[in-house]
């Protein structure tokens, strides 16, 4: 359901439905420069799921009354030792030709508001660089540096695409696609 965006009467966010996942891939390109469609369809759709919006989901933000998303964050609830529920939120996007700066505020209030509503005890959010403008504005908004994500590739062979890594573990293995 959309709403306005906290102190912001010209910003709507809202999520997004699986038909609507399309609109907001080039946004995503952005932060994933070798995403393809296809890839983003199959997983957008699965947490776009309406049902889901609890659970996790993808916030986009649009200047009104333009039609087009301006900036977005993927988000999950998980749980969390420390503090119950948390928010943990990826991939934030915020473009903006002439001035990205009111787009990452409202990303950011929303990350807030979001929480709250889905009674979350914290926000978790995994930014590209520390140096990066949205992380800036986290921290000027409260969020502090906890710790470190260290990645590494794991090469699960041809047979599982990404999409894979949602399907339940059988514990019999890896899921093999035939």
């Amino acid at each position: 359901m959309p709403h306005q965006a906290a102190r912001s009467t010209s910003f709507i966010c809202e999520n997004l439905s699986p038909d609507e996942v399309g609109t907001v891939f080039p946004l995503l390109r952005e932060a994933i420069p070798g995403l393809s469609l296809q890839a983003w369809l199959r997983h957008a759709k699965r947490l776009a799921h309406p049902g889901r919006a609890r659970q996790c989901g993808i916030m986009a933000v649009r200047r009104h009354p333009r039609p087009m998303p301006c900036g977005l964050f993927i988000y999950h609830r998980t749980p969390d030792l420390q503090h119950g529920s948390v928010l943990v939120a990826e991939h934030l996007v915020a473009i903006d030709l002439l001035d990205p700066e009111p787009v990452m505020q409202v990303l950011v209030q929303e990350l807030d508001a979001l929480a709250q509503r889905l009674g979350c005890g914290g926000i978790r959010t995994v930014v590209i660089s520390a140096d990066a403008p949205i992380a800036n504005r986290l921290r000027a908004a409260g969020h502090a540096h906890a710790g470190a994500t260290l990645w590494k590739t794991v090469d699960s062979g041809p047979e599982r695409s990404p999409s894979d890594s949602d399907e339940p573990d059988s514990g019999k293995g890896p899921v093999r696609r035939t």
